[in-house]
């Protein structure tokens, strides 16, 4: 069997999400060694049991990968397996992140900047007007933008994002081989010229319900900043915010009449503080540290003449290269303990080379 082959077959084990297959893949030594693994060595496994042992012995997913990767090589569509080096920089500290994506498209899973636009599927006029708006100004900020091509404010944000040339995907809760609905039939194609179409589900998959939650979560992780235009006080556009919450991310809403139902979930989340009040793009620029500062000179003039440790040199390298960090990617990728990196961020903080962003994020001042 193909790499790929196992790749595609592990997701197809029933109730072995990405969690378990992560923990698996580890426990075996790698991916083709699960699939050799005794039943009996299954079952010791942490959270596998023997239901789920029997699930992943008696697996035979040969025959759908096989015909999944006629489907891939066919409709020229990448896959990205959480191992490998393709696979998006965001998502890979996110335990829940999916095992393998399917993406067609030009490259900008890896933007420097990203924005999650979401919002209800019946909005206003002036929802409509408001969003865009908010995706043409956000264009001077070179953010790619990230949304569920669904009905509403999905599909405004993609078509106004299309139309600026602003680089947009669309993660979809059903496989790539359709669109749904299928009036954005049209608007998904126009979308591969400067952007493209994601899932983490096989081809065959329907939109079904208990999809978009999952489809929701991959906005969250991938989205830097997530805005909600409008939206009522439960729905799609709420679940992806509190992933954002989950997931560090800053949350943004854009405010409406106190009387109006589509904005009383933007409304909830900006009187209980867990989202920042939106006006216009600027708002997020300058809350995201994406203008340029005067202080960053003079940041820069002072970082010159310390010496750092080489924990601290681990946290500048790590925000050199990604410009704008959580506080649990740095424990992640540094392993440094979150008690031992408190101190030295706040040291680095003190002599002028990082700055602490709302989210417990950190940029460096340079």
């Amino acid at each position: 069997m193909s790499e790929l082959l196992h790749k595609i077959a592990i997701t197809q084990i029933p109730k072995v999400g990405p969690v378990i297959i992560k923990n698996l893949i580890s426990y075996c030594g790698g991916l083709e060694a699960v699939f050799k693994e005794k039943k009996s060595s299954l079952e010791k496994i942490p959270n596998i049991g023997p239901i789920l042992a029997k699930n992943i012995y008696d697996a035979d997913h040969t025959k759908r990968a096989e015909k999944e990767i006629k489907f891939i090589e066919r409709n020229k569509i990448q896959t990205f397996f959480y191992l490998d080096d393709n696979y998006p920089h965001r998502l890979k500290h996110f335990p829940d992140a999916p095992t393998l994506l399917y993406y067609k498209g030009t490259d900008c899973l890896n933007s420097n900047r990203t924005v999650g636009i979401v919002g209800t599927r019946k909005p206003s006029e002036r929802g409509k007007i408001v969003c865009e708006q908010f995706v043409q100004d956000l264009q001077k900020y070179n953010a790619s933008i990230f949304s569920g091509l669904a009905y509403g404010i999905d599909t405004i944000a993609h078509r106004q994002a299309t139309k600026t040339g602003i680089p947009n995907v669309g993660v979809l809760g059903h496989g790539l081989d359709m669109i749904y609905p299928a009036a954005n039939r049209k608007l998904a194609e126009q979308m591969l010229e400067k952007g493209g179409i994601l899932s983490e589900f096989i081809s065959g998959t329907k939109p079904e319900f208990t999809n978009f939650p999952q489809r929701n979560r991959v906005i969250a992780m991938l989205s830097d900043a997530i805005v909600v235009v409008e939206s009522a006080k439960k729905g799609g556009s709420i679940i992806t915010a509190e992933f954002g919450l989950q997931y560090h991310k800053d949350v943004f809403a854009i405010p409406g009449r106190i009387s109006d139902e589509m904005s009383a979930g933007c409304n909830k989340l900006i009187k209980q503080n867990r989202a920042a009040l939106l006006e216009t793009a600027d708002d997020i620029g300058y809350i995201m540290n994406w203008e340029e500062s005067s202080e960053a000179n003079t940041a820069q003039q002072a970082s010159l003449f310390v010496e750092l440790s080489p924990e601290e040199e681990k946290i500048v390298d790590l925000l050199r290269k990604e410009k704008r960090v959580s506080m649990d990617k740095l424990h992640y990728a540094t392993g440094i303990s979150l008690s031992n990196l408190s101190s030295i961020l706040l040291n680095l903080e003190f002599s002028g080379i990082v700055k602490p962003l709302p989210g417990k994020k950190y940029i460096l001042l340079r």
